[in-house]
């Protein structure tokens, strides 16, 4: 509610002789409205000290000092990337704001297009699927799905991150291992199961086919996937999942079965977010540095905003954390 005496989009209206519907048009930057009404409606809103938004502001001094991190949804994942980025801010003109777009087709876009100009002056978008040179708002993402020569983004050693996940069940000496891929169109899926592959090779094991399997990592997927994993007549000894989240609804479609993890079943997860420790029993996983990574994009998008140098792409390593749902396989295979 307006508090007394503050300026209101009629009053603005009002004095420029124009519709409250035109008003809110220019204050946030949409299509429709002729450049000299754009002009009258910006100088009534100078007059008046129209400070109804964040956007009126930034129409008066071109900055919000506020950035964006974008993500799909609030999740374990995005959650610790939000911490980073907003710490990196600290000491520092900007404020953060935190949004949520939808994991629909085109959620980036939209998002971009909601918040750019008026709310925010850049964005770290985390996992984008359909950015592109197009957009005129400054943005740094985190893992975007397809690699970019042009988009400054942050990613993690995924190919590494699984070689070293399959290597790890390898010298427990499992072979009969499968994996549960992400979305086949992310490239930081694909490159975990490169390296899960590659791992495999230079072990002499030939990859068995029926054991890849893909879950757009999402978790219910992963549990009716485990599940059939699991109940096939010669089941994996051990599952490598796409995130920790998918990793523990494999842990629930074991259980389910009535096996024990891990000695009848070891499970490895990518990402260590905070859940994975303090799951039962804790989750082996690959830890990609999540806050770090936040860190370093929104210090990215800063130095982008600043007109300062900037690194185009940093990947950084990731490390294989075990704990207690991996175990040498319970018979000989």
């Amino acid at each position: 509610m307006d508090t007394p005496g503050r300026v209101k989009l009629a009053d603005v209206a009002a004095r420029a002789g124009v519709s409250v519907a035109t008003v809110s048009k220019v204050v946030n930057g949409r299509y429709g409205v002729a450049k000299q009404t754009i002009a009258t409606v910006q100088e009534v809103i100078d007059d008046l000290g129209y400070v109804g938004n964040l956007g009126a502001s930034g129409l008066r001094n071109s900055r919000t000092n506020v950035v964006g991190i974008l993500v799909a949804d609030f999740e374990p994942y995005s959650s610790e990337l939000i911490k980073g980025a907003a710490r990196a801010t600290n000491g520092t003109p900007y404020d953060v704001m935190a949004y949520a777009g939808g994991d629909g087709s085109g959620w980036e876009r939209r998002s971009l297009a909601r918040l750019g100009g008026t709310l925010i002056d850049g964005a770290v978008v985390v996992t984008p699927t359909s950015l592109d040179a197009a957009i005129s708002l400054p943005v740094a993402a985190v893992h975007p799905h397809y690699s970019s020569t042009w988009l400054p983004h942050i990613d993690c050693d995924n190919a590494g991150g699984g070689e070293s996940a399959a290597t790890h069940l390898i010298e427990l000496g499992h072979r009969r291992i499968a994996f549960i891929g992400g979305r086949q169109s992310a490239d930081s899926s694909e490159l975990r199961e490169t390296g899960f592959r590659d791992a495999m090779r230079q072990a002499g094991i030939p990859v068995t086919e029926d054991l890849v399997r893909y879950s757009r990592f999402d978790p219910d997927a992963a549990h009716q996937i485990a599940s059939a994993l699991l109940s096939l007549p010669e089941p994996p000894t051990a599952i490598i999942a796409a995130n920790d989240l998918t990793a523990m609804r494999v842990m629930d479609a074991a259980r389910a079965r009535g096996l024990r993890v891990p000695e009848d079943v070891s499970i490895v997860g990518f990402d260590d977010v905070p859940e994975a420790l303090l799951c039962d029993p804790p989750l082996t996983t690959v830890r990609q540095p999540l806050q770090a990574m936040g860190a370093a994009a929104m210090t990215m998008l800063l130095a982008i905003l600043d007109g300062r140098e900037h690194d185009q792409h940093l990947r950084m390593d990731t490390e294989l954390i075990v704990r207690s749902t991996t175990a040498p396989p319970r018979v000989s295979q």
